[in-house]
């Protein structure tokens, strides 16, 4: 293991620089994120109304952290799995997943009264990299299928 750190110093470094740049989107997200829902969820949430919130602020915000994530999340997968073929897949996931649980978060939001609880979770894998603590597992356990 140490052989390997010493021979591939840089992929290391970039590997910790992307780590990060995840860690410090968590640290700033109130200052750099649109998002009237981080303080309404860090609170006892069950029998409060929602905030009052602007639609379209709040998902350009929550797109704008998601492209960030995704970015340091593609950056850590090619460097752990360096073929183009995963991270083109893991690409194509992102941006399915994306779709998916931003539409069912905002009908949810807007056309029925929402369980908080889903609201949470919905908006917890639009704002967290969650997405690459599961693909690494995956395709290191793909990769030692092979």
């Amino acid at each position: 293991m140490l052989k390997y750190l010493m021979t591939n110093k840089r992929k290391v470094l970039l590997l910790i620089g992307c780590a990060f740049g995840i860690v410090l989107i968590r640290l700033f997200e109130d200052q750099l994120f649109y998002d009237p829902f981080l303080q309404f969820f860090k609170q006892d949430f069950k029998n409060k109304t929602l905030p009052n919130f602007d639609g379209i602020k709040l998902f350009f915000g929550i797109l704008f952290r998601y492209s960030l994530n995704t970015i340091f999340s593609l950056a850590i997968l090619y460097l752990l799995f360096p073929q183009r073929s995963l991270l083109k897949f893991s690409t194509q996931l992102f941006i399915l997943f994306f779709v998916v649980l931003s539409l069912l978060f905002f009908v949810l939001l807007f056309f029925f009264t929402p369980d908080y609880m889903i609201l949470f979770y919905l908006r917890r894998f639009l704002i967290q990299p969650l997405l690459l603590i599961l693909f690494i597992p995956a395709f290191y356990y793909q990769q030692l299928s092979k």
